[in-house]
């Protein structure tokens, strides 16, 4: 399988968290140094006009501060584990596809129009297909574009229930079929008039899912699940048509990207 790198903006937001992290450290730290030199100064200030008692206070407040030296956060933020946590389900489920997938099919990662991001197209003999990867460490309830997350702690016991959106509030049925209806529609215009088959994956190692209705999405655990789609399909491209719409897919992405 031939993996193509269209845009990685997981890892630019892992990246850009990273800095800022960092550079909150860094502010905390100065701000300490120049919070000490003040106090130095003033020390110093009152020696010269022999002022003892506001020498003694000051000696005093900077051995203080000199014990509140601020701790700069070295490990990741919950953040930064969540973005990186994603990244590797993202990987994962690229590996076990290009294990599993010949030379005839495509990867191409990080696709973007303008309704959003798709984190895989798989483009091959038997169709296209959009694969939105989520890893929720969780048992999830689909019904229709109502994506309900429910967790349970080591013994079974259950201790949290919430629902599943990213920040715009959509699903992730409705994110993917976004940025999917509106590649559909792109391809269609251009003489490509090719379904777009759509699959969200939960690659966190403990999500499942639940009781599920009305899907508008396909949904998988596993990239098995995935091939299994894959193998299923009614659909047969051919090597020129495979082409044309790669080449349709990497312009349209390009477009987006410029603006």
């Amino acid at each position: 399988m031939r993996t193509v790198e269209l845009s990685d903006h997981p890892g630019e937001l892992l990246n850009a968290a990273t800095r800022q992290r960092e550079a909150a450290g860094r502010a905390k730290l100065s701000a300490h140094e120049r919070q000490l030199r003040k106090l130095r100064r003033q020390r110093d200030d009152a020696r010269h006009h022999h002022k003892w008692w506001t020498y003694l206070r000051l000696a005093f407040a900077i051995s203080r501060h000199k014990r509140s030296r601020p701790l700069v956060i070295s490990v990741p933020t919950d953040q930064e584990e969540m973005l990186r946590a994603g990244i590797a389900g993202e990987r994962l489920i690229a590996r076990e596809l290009g294990a599993a997938l010949d030379d005839e099919w495509t990867l191409l990662h990080g696709y973007r129009n303008g309704r959003g991001e798709i984190d895989h197209l798989l483009l091959g003999p038997t169709g296209l297909f959009a694969i939105e990867v989520k890893n929720i460490n969780a048992t999830v309830q689909v019904n229709g574009d109502t994506w309900v997350a429910d967790k349970y702690d080591r013994y079974g016991n259950h201790v949290e229930q919430y629902t599943v959106a990213d920040r715009r509030g959509r699903s992730p049925s409705q994110q993917l079929n976004q940025s999917a209806n509106a590649l559909a529609s792109f391809l269609h215009q251009r003489g490509q008039p090719v379904p777009v088959r759509r699959v969200v994956v939960l690659s966190h190692p403990r999500a499942r899912v639940g009781k599920h209705a009305n899907l508008t999405v396909s949904v998988a655990v596993t990239a098995e699940e995935i091939l299994r789609l894959v193998r299923d399909s009614p659909d047969s491209f051919g090597a020129d048509k495979r082409k044309k719409i790669l080449a349709l897919i990497e312009r349209d992405h390009a477009f987006h990207e410029r603006h």
